[in-house]
């Protein structure tokens, strides 16, 4: 695990350059998203853990993705509109990436190898798989039908 997980740079919506060094000190969320997706009212949930632990040191980071049954079709306007007037999300949200495959991003290629899905297969199964990081930069793997809420005691251990 050359590459330091905390360096890699990832590009906001906006169009900020950030990394998670920016959030240095704090437990953060990592979530491939989808606008068009089964699991996509995980947003909300999502949006709760957000305002519920962030003056804790919560942060949530969402990547859109269109790997996935092409559920994240718009750009980043259509991206940003969707999960703000359908789920009020104010949590940051990223460039649309690939998770998997020669084009995935680095911090998606980071965060797979150090928590591995089932059987060790590092492949992203579909959309909203989380990774919680820790300050220490330990990593925790949740799968897509894992609902939000149900990571509140992993979170509330990091906070502490």
């Amino acid at each position: 695990m050359s590459a330091n997980l905390f360096d890699i740079p990832c590009t906001t919506l906006s169009g900020e350059q950030k990394t998670l060094a920016d959030y240095s000190g704090k437990a953060v969320l990592v979530v491939n998203t989808a606008s068009k997706c089964g699991f996509t009212p995980q947003y909300k949930g999502l949006e709760t853990l957000w305002q519920q632990y962030k003056d804790q040191g919560l942060v949530v980071l969402g990547f859109p993705c269109n790997q996935f049954g092409k559920q994240e079709p718009g750009d980043e306007a259509a991206i940003s509109e969707f999960c703000e007037l359908n789920f009020g999300v104010t949590f940051p949200l990223f460039k649309k990436i690939d998770v998997n495959g020669s084009q995935a991003h680095p911090l998606f290629v980071q965060l797979k190898k150090r928590a591995p899905g089932v059987l060790g297969s590092e492949g992203i199964k579909w959309n909203f798989t989380k990774f919680l990081v820790g300050p220490d930069g330990k990593v925790k793997r949740y799968a897509p039908a894992t609902k939000p809420e149900a990571l509140k005691a992993d979170i509330e251990k990091l906070l502490k």
